[in-house]
């Protein structure tokens, strides 16, 4: 690396020789003696075998294989020159590939319409967007963000906080009718449950919180699924007592459809976070991403209920 970093500064320093058109020139340029000029141009020579310049006492001429360096010298010297106008460019315009993941249902539904956002604004991006039950591991290189539920343990990753989020209890008012409201986390043992299945979760088990005290209750999961879509309907059907992000409920809450039940308390923290590896903290189409959607859903951010408190 450092013989072709030598390479290019040599190829640069003859450039601007034929440039200035003398030894002379050249070290009034470079802040030199033209001693010094001459001894590079020597040591350059003899580092290429070949005589670069006829020299005379009028004037200086280049040697065939001089003319052919100097071609070869500016192709290459552009072509540096290239890269690093793109790598600038890159860094102050989002440009590229960039590979998205995310769960089933909150990346359809909310996701996915933020990336359809994003792509009209910087056009220049291209976007493979993938949806999991589960997010792939950390140490996956097949995606470049992924948003992920709860700020994951791994240092060796950047997690941003995009947008708060709650999991919430809710049923139908129909079957809150039929089998009355559970008051206390202990009640949920008597009552139909709707359970969604991923990840590393321990199944069938709520856990609900009320100041510094931690319930963990068996509930009888008469319903399962891997799909949060498919859990909110059956809830919405009436089946039972579903727990869910508040992202995903919060317009049936609003409408009525569904009923926030044991409100007094809280569930472990479910806030959504964009995953990156560390070696992309400067990949301006990665940073511009994350921006793009921490603003979007910082907008659409739910209503927050009343905080959690311990009923009396």
């Amino acid at each position: 690396m450092q013989e072709l970093g030598n390479a290019s500064s040599e190829m640069a320093f003859f450039h601007l020789l034929v440039r200035c058109g003398s030894l002379s020139a050249t070290a009034r340029e470079l802040g030199l003696t033209t001693p010094a000029v001459s001894r590079r141009l020597a040591l350059l020579e003899q580092r290429l075998g070949v005589q670069l310049l006829n020299r005379t006492t009028r004037r200086n001429s280049l040697t065939p294989e001089g003319e052919e360096y100097l071609v070869q010298a500016r192709r290459i010297l552009a072509d540096i020159e290239d890269v690093e106008h793109n790598l600038r460019r890159s860094m102050a315009e989002p440009l590229g590939l960039l590979r998205v993941n995310a769960t089933l249902g909150f990346g359809r539904s909310h996701i996915a319409p933020v990336i359809s956002r994003f792509c009209k604004t910087y056009p220049q991006v291209q976007i493979q967007f993938h949806l999991s039950v589960t997010p792939p591991p950390l140490t996956d290189d097949a995606f470049d963000v992924c948003i992920r539920f709860g700020e994951p343990p791994d240092a060796r990753v950047i997690a941003r906080k995009v947008a708060a989020n709650r999991r919430l209890l809710c049923a139908a008012p129909a079957y809150l009718e039929r089998h009355g409201t559970p008051r206390v986390p202990a009640d949920l043992a008597r009552h139909q449950c709707i359970s969604i299945h991923h990840g590393q979760d321990a199944y069938g088990i709520w856990r609900l919180s009320a100041g510094r005290r931690t319930e963990s209750v068996k509930v009888a999961e008469t319903m399962v699924t891997n799909d949060g879509d498919i859990a909110v309907a059956w809830a919405l059907d009436g089946h039972g007592i579903l727990m869910r992000a508040e992202w995903d409920i919060d317009k049936y809450l609003r409408s009525g459809r569904l009923r926030q039940v044991l409100e007094q308390y809280s569930t472990p923290p479910a806030d959504i976070y964009a995953v990156y590896p560390s070696r992309h903290q400067k990949a301006r189409r990665v940073t511009a991403f994350v921006d793009f959607l921490c603003a979007e859903l910082g907008q659409a951010t739910p209503k927050a209920r009343a905080s959690p408190r311990h009923r009396r």
